[in-house]
């Protein structure tokens, strides 16, 4: 008996690692967000870069990238925990807007995170993206203008309005909040996202066996 009760146990386990459970692995708002992909439906990167979860999702999100599906829109949104981080998320904005973004992003976190480098401010950061071959003068005009200190804002709006309290984070049509500490592992995240894209366009998928990974950082930094 207490063989059989083994077994049921751990088919029981087996089912729920490969289980995609709303309020385990995702949340569902209670209040859907707007998007900014039009009819495509939108994930949406939350991220900090001086948080070293974010940086080592980075790989997982490109392999996903590579393949994510023809209707989905991928994009990135600084969140601004504190005053320190604000030149971070405002740098972000500056090289998208000059057409840079992709020369900057992850540059800034393997400077950051690799090479341990101080970069928190903006002459620091117009320093570093004349390293990266972009125009200082561009870079820091668009840094102080009118058009990224709105986007500022409106990254702190949108923060609150999905609720984040921890990053990384990856918000699915405006509609569902999830991330590698909620879905078990990295892997996990990935395929809780391609669940529900799936969802939102009427075809469900299947999840899959998660990991353990570190914490996520919460809004304290640490």
């Amino acid at each position: 008996m207490n063989a059989l009760l083994g077994v049921a146990f751990g088919m029981l386990i087996a089912v729920r690692a490969w289980a995609i459970d709303e309020g385990i692995d995702y949340t569902e708002l209670a209040r859907p967000q707007p998007t900014e992909s039009g009819e495509k439906i939108e994930v949406l990167e939350v991220f900090m870069y001086s948080c070293p979860h974010c940086f080592y999702l980075e790989p997982t999100l490109e392999e996903w990238l590579a393949t994510k599906p023809e209707n989905v829109e991928f994009k990135r949104m600084p969140v601004i925990f504190n005053a320190r981080v604000e030149p971070h998320a405002k740098a972000y904005y500056a090289a998208e807007q000059i057409g840079k973004g992709e020369q900057f992003h992850l540059p800034l976190f393997r400077a950051l995170h690799e090479d341990k480098q101080a970069i928190w401010d903006e002459d620091a950061l117009v320093t570093f993206a004349e390293a990266q071959g972009i125009d200082g003068k561009a870079f820091r005009a668009a840094y102080n203008s009118f058009a990224v200190n709105m986007q500022v804002q409106q990254a702190r709006e949108r923060a609150k309005g999905f609720g984040i309290d921890s990053v990384p984070t990856v918000i699915v049509n405006g509609k569902y909040r999830t991330s590698p500490a909620q879905a078990g592992s990295r892997k996990k995240m990935v395929q809780v996202i391609d669940y529900l894209i799936g969802i939102e366009a009427g075809q469900p998928a299947a999840g899959e066996i998660p990991t353990t990974e570190a914490p996520p950082v919460t809004s304290d930094g640490s």
